[in-house]
């Protein structure tokens, strides 16, 4: 366990995500999602925590652990074709998750999530935060119109809403 990590948490506690990612920018990020979801037939969805407290902090839950449990917890994974997408921030550790449900993960990969979760935590390191999320939406749908085009019977399965934890 890590004592600068705890600290970290504890002084950026979720106060930080309302000054970061006030209503006008979740209501954009909203938009940026349903814009992308016109293009394809997968699910996206972005939660944001402004840090860990409590179990998973003492505990030292990495990112990618909690972004599994969010995952499982919103059931990102229960969509009709497998292509659910989440993208988490744990704002407080600047770390980017990307889970996709094995129907698109087996077709973009482990290096392709990756590679966009990088390019959001440029942005984030610049204080672009909205940027940094609305491109990373737009590289999810692009890799899910690639390979789940929108069908004639497309529903939104998934609120496309952001999630503040």
């Amino acid at each position: 366990m890590s004592i600068k990590r705890i600290a970290t948490h504890l002084v950026q506690h979720h106060w930080r995500v309302k000054q970061i990612f006030p209503q006008a920018v979740l209501d954009r990020i909203e938009h940026a999602v349903k814009r992308g979801e016109a293009t394809h037939s997968g699910q996206v969805r972005f939660v944001v925590e402004g840090a860990l407290d409590g179990v998973p902090l003492f505990r030292n839950q990495p990112a990618r652990e909690r972004a599994l449990d969010v995952f499982s917890h919103l059931r990102i994974w229960d969509t009709a074709h497998n292509n659910g997408v989440l993208i988490y921030l744990l704002l407080a550790d600047r770390d980017v998750e990307i889970v996709a449900d094995r129907g698109i993960d087996a077709k973009v990969g482990a290096e392709g999530w990756e590679s966009i979760c990088r390019a959001m935590e440029g942005e984030f390191r610049s204080g672009r935060f909205e940027h940094g999320v609305i491109a990373g939406i737009e590289a999810v749908s692009k890799e899910l119109a690639r390979h789940f085009p929108p069908g004639a019977s497309h529903s939104n399965e998934l609120p496309d809403a952001p999630v503040v934890m």
